[in-house]
């Protein structure tokens, strides 16, 4: 039996309200997406994540679902979404949803009966409902990802209900075993339309401890700049979320998506999102323990350019060496990777060595669309907002609009995105990275990318091969692929300076042509370019 088309694989994701309009009303829909298909195959990949594509009232842009079986109708219909997946499948792509099944939209009609059903309504659990604290504050101390109490107090049931997010965002009651039923039956809906799996949206957050425990703080001296970025990072959530029994959770999911295989398709695959206290909760089990794969926020909250923070990470992964990793250096909730590593004025060579390293690292690999141009975080005004956390903090933080600015297709009105008013403005940095100038620019960052996804695909070693460290002085990151008799190097030169390093592992190795930058070997010594990416068959 092979592997598992999952292991390995390289997705890409489409953040759909920004991707390709295709009626002009300034928001990215389904038809576009159908409509670049040729240009997503263009690129090698293997499939697609769809950011959420429900009704929602888009207070948090769709991660606020207001029903699970239905298609957002700025998106277009149910019918526009079975012809891109039959589309998607003709051109040899997975199609994989994003689903949101800890919380849901306060006007989905399951909220509205368990606000207004009573106490004994069919409903009344299924959400997670408290009494207020005798004078009247919230049950306890929790506090909500997006800033202030995770609880807000509804007259008509003269409780709080718990919400982790923002507060039209309730948090669905799976200790409630009928609303528990109802949020996996959603995963068969989908599945029976014939999609390949999911992205688990929070997937550490299922589960709340029923006691309602305080949350402890993190303390004084152990806080960091992060944890001061907001005020829900303060506090350690062992008690809302993240509790150790959310792993028998994840193994229900993966069991309920894995029923499906081999029907109306293949294999499916299920993976999460965890961002905190991923250990805990269930974040590197292995696939057949929790979920198929997991991602983190280790790798997208990075922002020092050195060899550690990939050591670092994977000295954690080694402490679970049964489990198959998601990798991904950005999405729609992190600033774009090359701007996050390299600032405002980062170049090109630097985007290309952070896509050759994105692509090098084991497990299943995810490219936020734009990555594979080399795309900068975009500025915008506090008045161009439509994100909640940006404007929430601003200007401490611009918030995630700036990674969600549109895909630049070609120069003129809105880069090509769409013939209309965008939802966000088309951003002024991209309009020299468009594909269109990319594609005809054989040295560009998109060739580079094709280039680089071709090279993993063809290669065993780069796509199941074993990791293991080359012992290279900073600011060279080296590593070995290997599968079976294939071995492949990969150097890194993190630094603007060029780079000439003793590697006697090198010795009788031969330069592949896939690269970024210019390398030198001479024996067992290689002199790196400034931000090179080089591979080596050993």
């Amino acid at each position: 039996m092979g592997r598992p088309w999952w292991k390995g694989a390289v997705l890409y994701h489409v953040y759909v309200r920004s991707f390709f309009d295709s009626d002009g009303d300034g928001h990215g829909d389904l038809p576009g997406v159908e409509a670049k298909l040729d240009y997503i195959r263009s690129l090698g990949v293997d499939g697609i994540w769809l950011s959420p594509i429900h009704p929602s009232p888009n207070r948090d842009w769709g991660y606020d679902v207001a029903d699970y079986e239905g298609v957002q109708a700025d998106y277009g219909t149910a019918e526009d979404f079975q012809r891109l997946l039959d589309a998607a499948h003709a051109h040899g792509l997975k199609v994989v949803l994003d689903e949101v099944l800890s919380h849901t939209s306060d006007v989905h009609p399951w909220f509205v009966e368990s606000l207004t059903g009573g106490a004994d309504g069919p409903k009344a659990d299924w959400y997670v409902w408290a009494d207020p604290q005798a004078d009247g504050t919230a049950p306890n101390n929790w506090l909500s990802v997006f800033g202030g109490p995770a609880w807000a107090y509804q007259p008509a049931r003269r409780r709080h209900y718990h919400h982790k997010f923002l507060r039209q965002q309730p948090k669905l009651n799976w200790r409630s075993e009928a609303a528990r039923e109802a949020a996996l039956s959603v995963l068969d809906h989908w599945l029976a339309k014939g999609v390949d799996g999911f992205r688990l949206d929070v997937a550490g957050t299922f589960l709340h401890d029923a006691a309602l425990t305080p949350n402890p703080p993190v303390p004084m001296a152990e806080r960091t700049k992060y944890d001061w970025s907001h005020a829900g990072n303060l506090q350690r959530h062992l008690h809302d979320s993240n509790l150790p029994e959310n792993v028998e959770t994840l193994e229900v999911i993966r069991r309920r998506v894995e029923a499906h295989d081999g029907r109306n398709g293949g294999e499916r695959f299920v993976f999460g999102e965890f961002s905190e206290e991923e250990e805990r909760c269930g974040a590197y089990l292995s696939p057949g323990e929790g979920l198929h794969s997991a991602y983190t926020f280790v790798l997208l909250l990075a922002r020092t350019l050195s060899p550690q923070f990939v050591k670092d990470h994977y000295a954690t992964l080694a402490a679970h060496p049964a489990h198959w990793p998601t990798i991904s250096f950005s999405n729609h909730d992190a600033p774009r990777t090359v701007s996050r590593f390299g600032g405002e004025d980062a170049s090109p060579e630097l985007a290309r060595l952070l896509f050759a390293l994105l692509l090098s690292l084991k497990g299943t690999t995810l490219i936020y669309q734009g990555e594979e141009l080399g795309l900068p975080q975009a500025s915008l005004r506090r008045d161009q907002l439509r994100d909640p956390v940006g404007d929430l903090y601003w200007p401490y933080t611009g918030g995630r609009d700036g990674c969600r600015t549109p895909m630049p297709w070609s120069p003129g009105h809105a880069l090509g995105f769409t013939a209309g008013t965008p939802w966000l403005p088309a951003a002024a940095e991209h309009a020299g990275l468009t594909v269109e100038a990319q594609d005809a620019d054989p040295d560009s960052t998109l060739n580079f990318a094709r280039a680089m996804i071709e090279f993993r695909r063809e290669s065993a070693a780069m796509t199941m091969g074993e990791l293991s460290f080359l012992d290279l002085p900073d600011p060279v990151l080296g590593f070995v692929r290997r599968d079976g008799a294939e071995a492949i190097a990969c150097l890194f030169n993190m630094s603007a300076e060029p780079r000439f390093v003793d590697a006697p592992d090198l010795e009788g190795a031969s330069l592949l042509e896939v690269r970024a930058g210019d390398a030198e070997l001479r024996g067992g010594s290689i002199g790196l370019s400034e931000y090179a990416a080089v591979f080596l068959r050993l």
